[in-house]
């Protein structure tokens, strides 16, 4: 099975810096999405997915140390690597108060920005090693899962797809990502993923009226209350 992209969010708006942070980042295996302004990397970070969360503090509509503040208020997780040319310490004790997992004072050499994003990543991941979605529990650590007290009995293909969809909650997964995932994007057959799905799904609804796994018609599935 091919591993999953790392995928960060970069909120700058800066356009140059941050189509070369994206060329860069893309180079060594890291997918970048981008939003240029407070409000719609606020809108995006809230949707969720992302393993890291780059951000900038002098951005229009709303500056960064309100957008990572209002992320640790709805509980997002992600690390936030904040990128600034501030440097003071008055400066990085307001970043870390609001949240921010670490400081990035601008310039910044590219390979420190690299290290720095893996090294947060595998830190925020070694800590995840309890997922909760509802009243679906996940241990990673464990490679069990459970729902109301009830343990799931997956194969290991359902479970690789429990744990992307629960690592990506609530956002939807398309189908050509999860056959990535598992096959590398080349299905053995048309309706294998659908089959993967069908057990998982068997697996995590029933005997529960609450619906948990749920299927975009033309976008995906999603794992989320």
């Amino acid at each position: 099975m091919k591993q999953t992209p790392l995928l960060v969010l970069l909120i700058e708006d800066d356009m140059d810096l941050a189509a070369t942070v994206a060329d860069y980042l893309a180079l060594k295996g890291i997918e970048c999405d981008h939003a240029y302004n407070g409000r719609a990397g606020l809108d995006a970070a809230m949707a969720g997915g992302f393993d890291l969360i780059l951000l900038d503090i002098n951005l229009p509509r709303i500056d960064g140390l309100n957008v990572c503040d209002s992320l640790r208020r709805a509980n997002v997780t992600a690390p936030v690597l904040m990128m600034t040319a501030r440097d003071t310490v008055d400066d990085k004790v307001a970043g870390f108060t609001v949240g921010a997992d670490d400081y990035l004072v601008k310039p910044f050499a590219f390979e420190e920005l690299e290290v720095r994003i893996r090294a947060l990543i595998r830190r925020s991941q070694s800590q995840a090693s309890m997922l909760e979605i509802g009243d679906l529990e996940i241990n990673i650590t464990s490679r069990t899962a459970q729902r109301a007290g009830r343990a799931l009995n997956l194969s290991p293909t359902g479970w690789v797809l429990l744990e992307h969809l629960a690592r990506n909650s609530p956002k939807v997964i398309s189908r050509e990502q999860l056959e990535r995932l598992i096959w590398d994007g080349e299905a053995p057959e048309s309706d294998s993923l659908k089959v993967h799905l069908y057990k998982l799904r068997r697996q995590v609804q029933r005997p529960f009226e609450t619906p948990l796994l749920h299927t975009v018609r033309g976008v995906g599935t999603a794992l989320r209350p």
